[in-house]
């Protein structure tokens, strides 16, 4: 009888909805983008049918009665039961257009049936539903890009696009209704069209974010002729083909840095201005070098400036001949040194083991200018480089708490709060979303683990060795390459096949994340009654089991914690290390599933595999014995 009431419901429904979808015109432009369910219905599917016919009649009435009106939200309420709305249209859709693309996305969106939430995204409008508000959100999990399939011959497009790009991302949050249209000549007759838009009850701030990770997406498209970028709250498209007016662009030079009819003179007083520096440069360096002023002795590099280049003799000094007693640890590709300079600052030294036949130094001098411009609060700053014969040497910025693991499994055990946790967790996933999709060239750390994460006075961490990482291919596959990382921390296909993606580092983030909420190393195993386990199946056991607290280190007073949000990221950390790369999700998604309060039921975990030796291996030099093998083990509830 249940069964036979629901089907009423979902028909009428149904019949609401095509009835009002009377005149419906299928757009050229609405080409599916993206469509998403929620995994959880409607407790109560009378009031729930009822809100979402009301939600989506005055949608359609707020976008019929104003000719301009390309947003509306709409939210109804019966008893307990609440449903909110959005649909939003290219501002360049005529009424008609907009409405056409209206009754496409409220016929389609009905095949999530009694779905509490859902989502569809067209290139010419989007519509949404939640039980929820969710009007502030833009960057969701579900966002992506769609790319053309034709590739530019014209010399200079990859970098034209860049710059209307970049421009968009710039103007957009400070248009009021976050909305902008240009068209840009370029070289060859053609020309680029493009458009950039936000939900209008996003915040500035939220526009922008959103704004920056469909610049990085669309990166991926580049040069094909056409790419598109979606999110829960924007969007972000270029083509070589107008699919606009020519008289509905926006000038968006008054959002610029140099805006108006001042942009052209701030062009031109721009290059003057470059060359001038540059003679006060050569000059400056001429007056040095007859001088004799010593660089080495200089501290912080700038990204005018570049790496500092220390000279050997001042870091063996101020590591004390590099002695036993300066010695900080033994990372990966080499021993960490501190050192005190001539100036009295202190930093880090780290000597490179690199190997007779390794890429990394021929290639030494050019990651270094590359790595001494990544700056991110959350990263550890390189300084500065030493090459002297075979000797390679990095210089860091000094972090006097050292690092995490000291604090997890050290003499500094169990001190650290959770609200420290949390922050240290949150922070090191947004320095690995920048090393991965913010800085201008992706780059994978390969080697993300408790020791490689520095804390520096605040207890806020510092992602450490990233500056040895290799760098992501320009066709972003994945890369075959030879081991090199911490089993117990490393994704099964990186360990067991040498596939590298940035899906990598998003494993070795969520074995971090149990080992900080745990306080247990990923690799020692724990007697459980009858049963031992790493921390990964531990961690698994106890999620089947809805015993996510039981994964708490004792240590953390109960007094400090909501246990929902320690129970959302033990989920976010197991999402994290899913057996299958792809069903991982991208650290930006893992940062956004951090700040959200909402539950992540609906993204539930599949089932992990822990590799579960751990061995360190040196690309081209194994610390182990010849004979040592990596084992895999499924992390199941047995």
């Amino acid at each position: 009888m249940l069964q036979l009431k629901l089907l009423v419901l979902t028909l009428i429904w149904w019949s609401y909805n095509n009835f009002h979808a009377y005149g419906a015109v299928e757009n050229s432009q609405t080409n599916l983008l993206n469509k998403g369910c929620s995994a959880y219905n409607a407790s109560n599917l009378r009031s729930f049918f009822a809100n979402m016919n009301e939600t989506f009649e005055s949608l359609r009435a707020q976008i019929s009665n104003d000719k301009n009106r390309h947003f509306a939200v709409e939210d109804k309420a019966r008893g307990e039961v609440l449903t909110y709305a959005m649909f939003q249209c290219r501002n360049y859709l005529s009424k008609t257009e907009c409405l056409a693309c209206f009754n496409t996305a409220t016929s389609q969106i009905r095949n999530c049936s009694a779905a509490n939430g859902a989502r569809i995204i067209y290139d010419s409008c989007f519509l949404r539903y939640e039980s929820d508000r969710f009007y502030d959100e833009t960057n969701e999990p579900g966002g992506g890009v769609s790319c053309g399939n034709t590739s530019s011959t014209v010399t200079g497009f990859r970098v034209a696009v860049q710059q209307v790009l970049m421009e968009l991302q710039e103007a957009t949050p400070k248009i009021k209704g976050f909305y902008a249209a240009t068209k840009t000549p370029v070289v060859g007759g053609s020309a680029i069209y493009a458009v950039s838009q936000c939900v209008e009850t996003a915040i500035k701030t939220n526009c922008l974010n959103c704004m920056q990770v469909a610049f990085n997406n669309l990166q991926r498209c580049l040069p094909n002729t056409d790419g598109t970028a979606y999110d829960a709250g924007c969007f972000m498209r270029y083509s070589t083909t107008s699919f606009f007016a020519d008289n509905q662009t926006i000038d968006i030079a008054p959002f610029l840095k140099q805006g108006g009819s001042r942009k052209k003179w701030g062009i031109i007083s721009g290059v003057v201005g470059a060359v001038l520096l540059l003679l006060l440069l050569i000059a400056w360096r001429w007056y040095g070098k007859s001088k004799g002023v010593h660089r080495g002795d200089i501290l912080g590099a700038t990204e005018l400036k570049g790496p500092v280049n220390y000279k050997y003799n001042d870091l063996k000094a101020a590591t004390k001949e590099f002695s036993a007693e300066n010695k900080l640890g033994e990372g990966g590709f080499g021993d960490v040194y501190k050192g005190t300079l001539k100036n009295g600052k202190v930093v880090a030294v780290k000597k490179l083991v690199l190997g007779k036949s390794s890429k990394m130094e021929d290639d030494f001098e050019g990651e270094v200018k590359l790595i001494s411009n990544v700056h991110h609060r959350n990263l550890v700053r390189l300084l500065g480089c030493c090459s002297k014969g075979q000797e390679r040497i990095l210089v860091y910025e000094y972090m006097a708490n050292s690092s995490l693991d000291k604090f997890l499994f050290g003499h500094r055990k169990g001190c650290l709060s959770w609200k420290q946790r949390y922050d240290i967790i949150l922070g090191t996933a947004r320095g690995l979303a920048y090393l991965h999709e913010e800085f201008h060239v992706s780059i994978i750390h390969r080697d993300i683990k408790t020791a490689n994460i520095l804390l520096n006075d605040d207890l806020q961490p510092k992602i450490a060795d990233f500056g040895l990482a290799r760098l992501l291919p320009e066709d972003l596959s994945h890369l075959c390459t030879k081991f090199a990382g911490t089993l117990g921390y490393t994704a099964p296909e990186y360990a067991m096949h040498g596939l590298l993606s940035e899906k990598a580092d998003t494993y070795s983030y969520g074995i971090v994340v149990l080992e900080i909420i745990s306080g247990q190393k990923s690799t020692d195993v724990k007697v459980d009654e009858d049963d031992s386990e790493y921390l990964l199946q531990r961690s698994w056991k106890l999620y089947e089991r809805g015993s996510h607290l039981e994964l708490l280190e004792e240590a953390i007073d109960p007094n400090e914690y909501d246990a929902e949000e320690v129970k959302r990221i033990i989920e976010i950390a197991l999402l994290c290390t899913q057996a299958t790369a792809a069903t991982r999700p991208t650290m930006s998604e893992v940062v956004v599933l951090l700040k959200s309060k909402n539950s992540v039921e609906h993204m539930r975990p599949t089932m992990p595999v822990f590799v579960g030796t751990n061995v360190m291996t040196r690309e081209g030099n194994s610390t182990s014995s010849s004979n040592a093998t990596a084992s895999i083990s499924i992390a199941s509830a047995r």
